[in-house]
């Protein structure tokens, strides 16, 4: 090698160097574009040069600030398309799906020659004759990839072409640690990363092909498959199509399956309460009584009448015998007689019946006793429930929003909070035709669950949450289910 190629290898290193330095140096985004654009010269001699961030022409050499609706920048935008558009597939013998197997990352000689009639019009226009492509590839967060486009009068020597990708390389990597992306810019990154996951118009013509010519099937689908665009919407249509079972969740909690209900055999006030909430008791125990003063002087009253309709009659009955008119108010009286009597009976069962029992043995349910001491009481309204403590059932409330079609014995599983671990398992066994108002003021559907044989035992009253399982559905389906329902009740269609 003659001393004076060595001289000039030496000053390449030594300019390479001198950027690399003041990319590092460099602070902001303007510096670097500005560095790019104008400093490269000192590496080769060059006319125009063009940054491409991501897809947006971000600087030009000898232009503080490129104009976004110049005929330039657009020319320059369909320059880019065709240059960045993918190049044509090996052939499935040379396909393998290696990712050093091609390079897409390397330098690309452009002239007008290798473009379409729509560019090559204007290419004299606006650029010289030779035009070199260096790609900058996507580097973490901070840069979301583009490129550099240098034009110029004479040829481009390959080591020139090595150098200014090298240079390029370093630069990236500076952009990418200075330069703090906006919000803009990040959405911009997000969807040409989307749009290189989708498959293009040239990948769906090329697996027509393939489906339309097989030959060899295992070529076919390899040479698909090495397609990333094609393989990320296999990936996507597959889990989207892929079948998993439609639940719901509700809140649920464990009731009594076959509760005695008891309620008020008498309209009064509840004077003592003799158990205590979830207590064991037997059948005929007394649960509580009613407060018996009313009943009590009622019954005196009832008492005495009937003695007095008892001693006008045998009074009458004593007179008919000299009277006439005495034997025609006999039959009055005995019936007078009769009614204070059957008024007499009632009050007597009525008080009887103040004290209620236990119908049989079990637990028996309310809230608090002293809510109910002194409270009044209507006939058959309901005080309290005796049940087997482990004779349970899975109730749940399904809101109208998650209403879906379930099978008669649809799967039920309740998730206990204080058993989280140690679901509960059920089969539907009835779901309200119409919803009912909660307490909390919205409206669900009332289901039943009945707790098959051999499951673990549970009080009653324990809460959860409850996952009610409907048919199988796509994937796609299950996800977009519910913004779906929501988007069509806020545009109405």
């Amino acid at each position: 090698m003659s001393a004076g190629g060595e001289s000039s290898e030496v000053l390449a290193m030594a300019n390479l160097l001198h950027l690399s330095r003041r990319a590092r140096a460099a602070t902001e985004a303007l510096e670097l574009s500005y560095v790019a654009m104008n400093e490269t010269l000192v590496l080769v001699n060059y006319r125009q040069a063009v940054l491409v961030v991501g897809e947006q022409v971000t600087a030009l050499s000898g232009v503080v600030s490129p104009e976004a609706n110049a005929p330039y920048v657009h020319w320059l935008g369909r320059l880019l398309r065709e240059i960045r558009a993918p190049r044509p597939e090996p052939s499935l013998d040379e396909i393998s799906c290696n990712k050093n197997s091609t390079n897409t990352a390397a330098p690309l000689l452009v002239n007008a020659d290798s473009m379409p009639e729509t560019v090559r019009d204007e290419w004299d226009e606006w650029l010289p004759l030779h035009a070199l492509w260096l790609p900058l590839p996507a580097i973490g967060d901070g840069f979301s990839g583009g490129g550099w486009l240098l034009a110029r009068d004479e040829p481009w020597l390959d080591g020139e072409v090595a150098v200014l990708h090298e240079w390029s390389e370093v630069w990236g990597q500076a952009w990418a640690l200075r330069h703090k992306p906006d919000a803009a810019q990040q959405l911009q990154a997000i969807k040409q990363k989307a749009r290189a996951m989708l498959p293009r118009r040239d990948d769906w013509y090329a697996l027509r092909d393939l489906l339309r010519h097989p030959g060899n099937w295992r070529a076919s689908i390899r040479s698909a498959w090495c397609k990333p665009r094609l393989r990320w919407s296999f990936l996507i249509i597959g889990a989207l199509l892929f079948p998993v079972r439609l639940t719901v969740l509700a809140p649920g909690e464990l009731v009594a399956a076959n509760p005695a209900v008891i309620r008020a055999p008498l309209d009064g006030v509840i004077d003592k309460v003799m158990v205590q909430p979830n207590q064991a008791v037997k059948a005929g125990d007394l649960l509580f009584e009613f407060d018996r003063t009313t009943l009590a002087s009622r019954l005196i009253v009832a008492e005495q009448a009937l003695a007095t309709a008892e001693a006008e009659y045998r009074q009458f009955a004593q007179q008919a015998l000299f009277d006439t008119r005495s034997k025609g108010q006999l039959g009055i009286t005995q019936g007078r007689v009769e009614e204070k009597k059957a008024e007499a009976v009632y009050l007597r069962e009525l008080n009887q019946r103040a004290g209620v029992a236990a119908p049989r043995g079990g637990v028996v349910l309310f809230d608090d006793p002293t809510e109910l001491i002194g409270k009044p009481i209507a006939t058959g309204e309901r005080v309290m429930m005796v049940t087997d403590e482990h004779d349970v059932e899975v109730e749940a409330w399904l809101s109208l929003f998650d209403a879906i079609d379930l099978a008669p014995d649809a799967s039920v599983t309740l998730y206990l909070n204080v058993k989280p671990l140690s679901p509960v398992s059920a089969r539907l066994r009835y779901l309200a035709h119409e919803p009912q108002q909660r307490p909390d003021g919205n409206f669900a559907y009332r289901l039943r669950a009945a707790i098959p044989a051999g499951e673990p035992l549970h009080r009653v009253g324990l809460k959860g949450t409850a996952k009610i399982a409907g048919g199988w559905v796509p994937a796609g389906y299950w996800v977009l289910r519910k913004p779906l329902a929501a988007l069509r009740n806020f545009v109405g269609l």
